[in-house]
Parts: structure tokens; C-alpha cells; sequence
């Protein structure tokens, strides 16, 4: 599993014109699902989202997690973080999961954002062509892959 993180101002999401999901500050996370996630990786990937100390405290240094500074989360799925771009100018998608497999996963990481913060997770829609916009706090943008956790 792999995310982008990107600390907002605001974000939205639209599909076929119409926002699906809008934020103030918090986070815009891209998330990529390959075949080979668990429910481990959604556990430990949204426990890190929930508290990672990203904002500013009083101090102007990076102290405060999302629950610190009453933020929010958009999640929009992105398969293309699997993009394989070895061979050939097209990437490939062969490490992304199958929609019967990344749609269980995904919709547990929005339950367990959702129980982590206390609050509903704004999303898009899997599989939607959709517009997302933001604005990025700082900018801070930070990625994670589970298989990547020591």
C-alpha cells in the first residue's frame, strides 16, 4: 500500500462536475492498493496518518497531529502509484490490485481513518474520473509504503 500525503489548506473532488468530497486543513491522501495488501497494511498505514505531527504548534515547528489542529481527510484512490515505468514511455499497472480486491481494502481504510479521527473521511469515488484540486500547506508532502516500514 502507498500514499501521498499532502498537508491542505483545502481540497475538493469533483466527478462529472459536482464535488464529491471537500476539506479544509488536514490531509489529501492519494492511495494505491497493489495485490499483494492486507488488512496489516491499511492498520498500520491509517494509524500512521491519524498521528503523524505534521502541523504547526505555537512554536512554528512541525508538533501537531490532524487531531491536534481538528483536520480533516480527503482520500482519493490512485492506482497509478503501482505505475511501472521500467520498460517502454507507457507505464504499467500489474502491481495495482483488481478492483474485487482493492475496493474491500479501501473502503476498510476510510472505516478505520474514520475510527482513528472520530470523524467522517471525505473520498472520491474508486474508479471515477475525477478533478481533484488542493492547496498544499508548507508544501509538505510526504509518501509511505507499507512494505517499506523499518
Amino acid at each position: 500500500m502507498r500514499a501521498v500525503i499532502q498537508r491542505v489548506s483545502e481540497a475538493s473532488v469533483k466527478i462529472d462536475g459536482i464535488i464529491k468530497g471537500e476539506i479544509k486543513t488536514g490531509f489529501m491522501v492519494l492511495l494505491g492498493i497493489e495485490e499483494a495488501d492486507t488488512q496489516e497494511d491499511v492498520e498500520w498505514l491509517s494509524q500512521k496518518i491519524a498521528n503523524m505531527r505534521v502541523f504547526g504548534d505555537e512554536n512554528g515547528l512541525m508538533n501537531k497531529s490532524l487531531a491536534d489542529v481538528s483536520g480533516n481527510v480527503l482520500l482519493i484512490s490512485q492506482f497509478t502509484l503501482f505505475a511501472s515505468t521500467k520498460k517502454g514511455n507507457r507505464p504499467g499497472f500489474t502491481r495495482s490490485a483488481k478492483p474485487e480486491k482493492a475496493i474491500p481494502l479501501y473502503e476498510y481504510f476510510i472505516k478505520s481513518l474514520e475510527m482513528l479521527l472520530n470523524k467522517k473521511v471525505a473520498t472520491g469515488e474508486f474508479g471515477a474520473d475525477m478533478k481533484v484540486s488542493l492547496v498544499n500547506d508548507g508544501p509538505v508532502t510526504i509518501t509511505m509504503d507499507t512494505k517499506n516500514k523499518e
